[in-house]
């Protein structure tokens, strides 16, 4: 299997208004994305890959510093979703800040940076503008919409917001929504963010600071869910990082400490705050039950055309198999074809973006059949 090699992002204006579920309407908006493989002749072959919370539409391939995408274990020739026979489509979301239009952008309504004043948006607003986006590139109907974690949640909802244009889903260490411990996680690592005195109410940027302090907690707060229990046993243990205790409070002593405070470090970096707070927002927003009084199978009725394959990881305890099995019952009361495969793997909820052979394989024979039978050998020309 290879690489895609370097790959060059593009971007896509639009100036018709998005309206957004909360009212608000997003009126002149960028969005970045990327694009691998090529579109045959019927356009029959594109499929959407949809992001978690702080990825972006580099999805694989090498960036211009040399990065790898963050899915480039899955996306590439030869690689599961094959890019030899599909063509793969990548795309950051409105309100991150990876190149789409979000709170670092300036409103054109104000002549000011957006900041704090950018319209909140959910799953099914950022749905609304990705499927404006493949309209855009002449595709009908997606071959497959595919996504882990928040992206999974995006995957559902193309079915349910869009639903003659996807044939197949396949959404991977996601949930019907969010458990109450979940938002509990995000609310304590947004008022980290919040109350960071270099926040300024969200407006940071007119006063030249960055409010470093919370974003380094809040990934702090969030990389301990992604991991599991065994994973940071094997991986750290109750290692020192000196050869002896220090007996202090507020100094490095453990391994775990070190490791934590350089993600959080690395992630204040890069990452924008207001962002941090719009994407935690929307995962918390998710819920497609919501306005069928509940009834998940009710809300998933009007996807019965479509083919899904879910995957769930049994140390993932905070997208846990439990949540997928609630899925895959209101597709089955529906009578939808569904394939569900739960991945014994010891990464905790990360599992969906790393290399296990079994995971990899469910996901290689998904795809192999995602194409209808005639159009697959005219795919690969």
């Amino acid at each position: 299997m290879s690489s895609l090699g370097p790959v060059t992002p593009q971007q896509m204006h639009f100036r018709e208004p998005l309206p957004l579920r909360s009212g608000a309407v997003l009126a002149d908006y960028t969005l970045a994305y990327e694009t691998y493989g090529t579109l045959d002749a019927d356009k029959g072959n594109a499929v959407l890959v949809c992001h978690a919370l702080n990825a972006s539409h580099h999805v694989a391939g090498l960036d211009e510093r040399g990065q790898a995408g963050w899915w480039d274990n899955m996306v590439g020739p030869g690689k599961p979703l094959d890019t030899d026979r599909f063509f793969v489509i990548g795309v950051n979301n409105p309100g991150s800040c990876f190149g789409s239009t979000g709170p670092m952008h300036v409103n054109p309504a104000t002549g000011r940076v957006y900041g704090a004043d950018f319209p909140v948006v959910t799953v099914e607003d950022w749905v609304d503008a990705q499927a404006r986006l493949v309209q855009r590139l002449g595709i009908t109907q997606l071959a497959a919409v595919m996504g882990g974690s928040l992206g999974g949640m995006q995957a559902l909802a193309w079915t349910l917001r869009h639903p003659t244009r996807v044939r197949h889903c396949i959404a991977v260490a996601t949930a019907p929504n969010l458990s109450a411990q979940n938002i509990a996680f995000n609310e304590v690592a947004r008022r980290a963010i919040v109350t960071d005195p270099d926040f300024h109410g969200g407006h940071f940027y007119a006063h030249g600071v960055v409010p470093k302090r919370g974003l380094r907690v809040a990934r702090m707060i969030g990389h301990i869910t992604y991991l599991s229990d065994d994973a940071m046993d094997v991986k750290f243990g109750r290692q020192l990082r000196a050869a002896e205790l220090g007996y202090s409070t507020q100094d490095i002593e453990f391994q775990i400490e070190s490791y934590l405070r350089h993600q959080g470090d690395k992630f204040s970096e890069y990452f924008d705050a207001n962002t941090y707070l719009l994407i935690t927002r929307a995962l918390d927003y998710f819920d497609p039950a919501r306005e069928h009084g509940g009834d998940l199978a009710k809300a998933f009725a009007v996807a019965r055309e479509h083919k899904f394959l879910l995957v769930s990881f049994t140390t993932d305890w905070r997208f846990s198999p439990a949540r997928s099995r609630e899925l895959v019952k209101a597709l089955v009361d529906n009578r939808i074809d569904v394939s569900y495969a739960e991945i014994d793997a010891p990464h905790g909820h990360d599992a969906f973006l790393l290399e296990d052979p079994r995971y990899l394989q469910v996901m290689r024979a998904y795809f192999a059949n995602v194409l209808p039978a005639g159009t697959q050998e005219a795919a690969r020309v």
